[in-house]
């Protein structure tokens, strides 16, 4: 188990460094002038070419990619005219931790630092550490709602098989899963939030903390994380109903279900302790693929509840082309994927050990 947990961390950690080069290149080449955007509408040659060298886009572009690789890893090299003023400035930014130093030079252990805003001049990390919390609880609940009510209503499916309620589930799974989630979003909130707000007392819009009448303070307002939730959970939902269900019927079928049945096991026994397991497997895998597609539908979700995560600032952050925000975005995301579908490999090869083989 150890040799197969420590070869999903090295594909793991292959696969950020694919998508970090892919990052970089692609915002390098976009037409985009970093050092006017920093001065806005107040610049000057002189300054902007001051800029640029602070910046280093005046060096070859291997040379930034290499100076991009060093501010990203937690092990880096970095050198200064002034060391005082170096570690005066930079560890305010990188937390660093001096490994070992020579000819004003040093080798540190830092905090990932994923440049400055344009627009903001904040760093990145700290503009997405605020950020991320809201949409990973958008998400969360909405994989987990998907999971709950998903894996009981195919069950009952697979169960009830060709009955009434299996045909209303499948209609309504075809239907989830042809809904794109902004129109999901928009639906939803005309619904249930106009038109039905005064039975469900729900809002259109509204972000996990809500500021009072008086404009003293602000408290936490989960109810207007329903409608969200609901909505990023319905695709997901859709699925897993379909898969959970054929995944049941297929091990129902299995030689030692019937010889369950045969030692007058109890159904609901067989269904719990001997189906479900084996059943689950291919749920696992569809769930870690669908965080994905949660975490990109969550960015036209929040936009239209208002829900201020990680896609109104992706949002914003495209609409004034601030680049450092977008990448440092992306390449957040992709740490949490990375580290999400090593964890349900892992998962997976507890539940099915052929996998490890």
């Amino acid at each position: 188990m150890l040799r197969f947990i420590v070869k999903r961390i090295l594909y793991g950690f292959l696969l950020m460094l694919g998508v970090i080069t892919l990052v970089f290149f692609l915002f390098t080449v976009l037409p985009s002038d970093p050092a006017r955007m920093l001065m806005g509408q107040r610049s000057d040659i002189q300054t902007e070419e001051a800029i640029r060298k602070e910046m280093g886009l005046d060096l070859p572009v291997g040379v930034q990619y290499l100076a991009y690789l060093n501010d990203l890893s937690p092990i880096s090299w970095h050198r200064t005219d002034d060391e005082d003023s170096f570690w005066f400035l930079d560890n305010k930014d990188y937390h660093y931790v001096k490994i070992c130093s020579f000819a004003r030079s040093a080798i540190v252990l830092k905090a990932p630092f994923l440049r400055r805003s344009y627009q903001t001049k904040r760093p990145v990390m700290e503009i997405l550490t605020e950020a991320f919390p809201k949409t990973a609880l958008l998400a969360v609940v909405s994989i987990i709602f998907a999971i709950l009510v998903g894996i009981f209503i195919g069950v009952l499916c697979a169960i009830f098989k060709d009955t009434w309620f299996d045909k209303v589930s499948l209609f309504f799974s075809v239907l989830g899963m042809s809904l794109p989630s902004f129109f999901a979003a928009i639906l939803f909130a005309w619904v249930f939030a106009f038109l039905l707000a005064d039975v469900t007392g729900l809002s259109m819009f509204g972000s996990l903390y809500t500021v009072d009448n008086y404009g003293s303070g602000q408290y936490l307002d989960l109810k207007n994380l329903i409608l969200p939730a609901i909505t990023l959970g319905i695709r997901p939902l859709a699925v897993v109903v379909e898969l959970t269900k054929n995944s049941v019927l297929n091990v129902l079928s299995q030689d030692y279900i019937r010889t369950a049945k045969a030692k007058g096991l109890p159904y609901r026994t067989i269904i719990v302790r001997h189906t479900l397991k084996n059943a689950l497997n291919p749920v696992v895998t569809a769930i870690s693929g669908w965080l994905a597609s949660l975490f990109a539908g969550a960015v036209f979700v929040e936009y239209i509840f208002d829900w201020k995560g990680m896609g109104v600032v992706i949002v914003d952050a495209l609409d004034k082309y601030d680049f450092p925000v977008v990448m440092g975005s992306l390449l957040y995301v992709s740490v949490i994927l990375v580290i999400i579908n090593i964890m349900v490999d892992i998962i997976y090869g507890w539940l099915d050990p052929r996998v490890k083989a």
